[in-house]
């Protein structure tokens, strides 16, 4: 069985990611596209996952915990897990960790937090997009530690990509998965990776098409399959 899925999204928790992207839109167009399971990746926070869960609950849509981390390198990681009080229990470190530079909407967007109506019920101060004091392999040990995964984010572009930062991708943190943003790009030198496909939506309409798959039984093959 093809479970369709979109592991890579930004909601309006996100300052870079347009105001449409609330829980109900994001997961209403994730069932508009047949998506399977989503996960919504905000940077360095996790704070709209309740309501998220709420809403794909009803519209029968799987949705898996996950934060977009920037490592004191300026590189982005997807770190997901099983159980969101893993997740928020990694993302409140996160958050203490990025320096203490408060958010300017007027200039870097919103950082809203809503609940399952989309109303709007809180907002984080610190800006979101700046890199923590984390290094990778503090990261790595620290999402290791809360029973989840780390994926490399994007690996071939240029900004934020753990190839185009460090030139390489080091074989010390073991990493199973990565995330290939252009199909395009030639997968020479990365066979001994296993490759996932997502939007970085930060946009409705860049929600993925049903078009990225991995295969199982159930939901519970597919937590098996990336090792969660």
């Amino acid at each position: 069985m093809k479970f369709y899925y979109d592991f890579h999204i930004h909601s309006d928790l996100s300052p870079c990611a347009d105001g449409e992207m609330t829980p109900n839109n994001i997961v209403k167009m994730a069932k508009l596209k047949e998506l399977n399971i989503i996960s919504v990746t905000d940077h360095n926070a996790i704070d709209n996952f309740p309501a998220l869960e709420k809403v794909a609950y009803q519209e029968g849509l799987y949705i898996l915990p996950g934060i977009e981390i920037t490592a004191r390198e300026n590189v982005h990681l997807l770190a997901y897990f099983r159980e969101y009080e893993e997740a928020k229990g990694v993302a409140d470190i996160i958050y203490a960790h990025l320096p203490n530079i408060k958010n300017k909407p007027s200039i870097f967007g919103e950082q809203n937090i809503y609940d399952e109506n989309d109303v709007k019920t809180d907002h984080l101060e610190k800006l979101l997009i700046n890199a923590t004091d984390l290094s990778i392999k503090e990261i790595t040990s620290l999402v290791s530690g809360a029973n989840g995964i780390l994926i490399p984010a994007h690996v071939d572009k240029i900004s934020y990509g753990i190839i185009g930062v460090l030139g390489f991708i080091p074989k010390a943190y073991s990493f199973r998965y990565i995330e290939v943003f252009n199909k395009k790009m030639t997968e020479d030198g990365l066979e001994q990776y296993e490759i996932l496909h997502n939007s970085d939506a930060h946009k409705l309409a860049d929600i993925s098409e049903a078009e990225n798959f991995l295969e199982g039984n159930d939901i519970e093959d597919i937590m098996k399959k990336l090792g969660l």
